[in-house]
Order: C-alpha cells, then structure tokens, then sequence
C-alpha cells in the first residue's frame, strides 16, 4: 500500500518568486496550471548569498546579520507571493522553500523533481540577458531535465479562438516539444499550430513546390499519432519560409504559449543556448515553453 501510495503523488511545478511583489505574470501562470493540471505548486524563492556594497570607511556587519537579513527579506517575499497564490488558486496545494544559493543554481537543482519550472521575464537586453545575474531563464534551461516555461512581463494579450504554437524542425527533440504542446492545447481547450520554418537558403536552385511539399511531409511525421491522443485538439500544420526566431514570434504573437525543443537540429540548431532560444526568449510576447528531449533512463 505504501508502495502504491508513493507512486501516486504527482510531481510539482516549481515556479522562482521574484522579490518584487509587482512581477507576478508567472506567479499566476503556475498557479493557475497546477489547478488545471490538478497539481501541487512549489514556490522558490533563492536568497543568495551575503555579499559586498559596502564603503571601505563603514563598519560592515557580521556574516550573521547579513544572513538574517537575507532571510528575513525571503521569508517576505514567500508570504506575500503564498498569500497570492491563496487567494488566486485556494484549491491548489502549496508548499514553500526559501533556499540559498544563486536563483539558476536553486532552480536547477530543483528541476530534477518537477513537473515543470516557471520563470519569470522582464525581456532583457542581449548584454543584460548574458552577462549579468538579471536573467536566469538560459541557465536554467541549459540543464533542466523537465520543460521550463518563462513567462513575460508584462501580461500578453491572447487571441480568441485560443491556440498554442510548436516550432517544428524534424528533430527528436521538436517531437518532444509536440508532445507537450498537443498537452497544453488539450488543457486548455486550444488550437494546436504547428510551425516548421525553413530557411530561405534551402529553395535556392530548387523548385520551392517540391521543397514546401518535402517541408509538410517532415511537418506530418513529426506530429504524426497524436490526433489520435488528443482527438479533441484542432491541428494546423504551416510551412513559412523566413527566420525561425522571426517566424516563430510572429506566430505566436496573441498565442496562450510557444513551446519549442531544446538542443535542436536543421532550423533551430543551436536552440540550446544559441541565437534562436535567445531571440525567442527576448522577442516572444507570450510565454515561451523550452522542452528538453527525454533522457534514456527516462527522467
């Protein structure tokens, strides 16, 4: 019974707590999938670590009273961003960690027992979105083993009939980004588009019928078995010739989401950390859901 009792509980979605109580896009993002999903939200706030900032004439407090206003300052923030979720979401179990450490370190070791994880996005500059701490979306991409969904700021107007959008490159890992897409779609009662951008390069000195047939043939494959899953999910395939992080944000522009693979081939090669993922992270109005490949021992 034990046993069995184990295997029943469902992994949360971890969603990172921003300090500042007017960023709460993907605070009600996460709570209001775990209600839909019916599953328990985990909210994470990382304190960090003591550091500098002060003159050299000042006295400079203990390590110990640093600590304790870093974590006065967290246990803050968890019981106003709690109090949110509570009254959002009442129905939706919650738990709350406040951990030391880095945001992206925190988040990724906490990524290994969840659902998903829930960043926020405030659409950081490139020299911002790399070289400082202010965004730990790619990070925390590069090496979570479960999808990770980073939601903007401030919030998207979505488009009605509702729909999600999948970028498709014939790789394994956009099969698995159909895979969650097709979910969401269902969740949410949505229209399924799916997106194969193609290179102009490729139609150069062929004939572009032959090349957009070839592109929706590799488009059918990919998404091939999941109507029958999700019979209710509305599927559209479309082939566009353009830039992948152009075409994709174009697409998705009133869309509920965009959800692409990680560590991609053909169009999106590089996605991993490369100038597709940043410039859909960076360019995407809506949130952006990056799904890794499954790992062979299945985690």
């Amino acid at each position: 019974m034990a046993s069995a009792a184990v295997h029943q509980v469902r992994r949360p979605i971890v969603v990172g707590v921003d300090p500042d109580p007017s960023l709460r896009m993907a605070l009600a993002w996460a709570a209001d999938e775990a209600a839909r999903r019916r599953t328990p939200l985990c909210l994470v706030h990382a304190e960090g670590v003591p550091t500098g900032g002060y003159r050299k004439t000042e006295v400079h407090p203990s390590w110990e009273e640093w600590n304790r206003a870093l974590h006065e300052a967290g246990e803050r923030v968890l019981q106003g961003a709690v109090a949110f979720v509570e009254d959002r979401q009442p129905q939706v179990p919650l738990s709350a960690l406040l951990a030391e450490g880095t945001p992206a370190w925190v988040l990724r070791e906490q990524a290994r027992e969840a659902a998903e994880v829930v960043l926020g996005s405030r659409h950081l500059g490139r020299v911002e979105e790399v070289f400082t701490s202010a965004s730990i979306a790619l990070p925390v991409m590069a090496h979570a083993s479960c999808p990770v969904v980073v939601v903007p700021e401030p919030e998207h107007i979505t488009q009605d009939p509702s729909y999600v959008v999948v970028g498709v490159d014939g790789s394994a890992h956009s099969a698995a980004a159909v895979d969650v897409a097709f979910q969401h779609a269902a969740l949410h009662g949505a229209v399924l588009r799916a997106v194969y951008v193609q290179s102009p390069e490729r139609f150069r000195g062929r004939d572009a019928h032959t090349v957009e047939s070839e592109c929706r043939s590799l488009l059918s494959e990919t998404v091939a078995g999941r109507t029958a899953t999700y019979p209710e999910v509305e599927l559209h395939h479309e082939v566009v010739l353009g830039h992948p992080v152009e075409e994709l944000a174009k697409a998705s522009a009133h869309a509920l989401c965009l959800v692409v693979g990680t560590r991609g081939h053909g169009g999106f090669t590089g996605l991993l950390l490369g100038s597709v993922s940043q410039g859909v992270l960076r360019y995407a109005q809506c949130p952006v859901i990056a799904v890794p490949q499954p790992r062979k021992d299945g985690y």
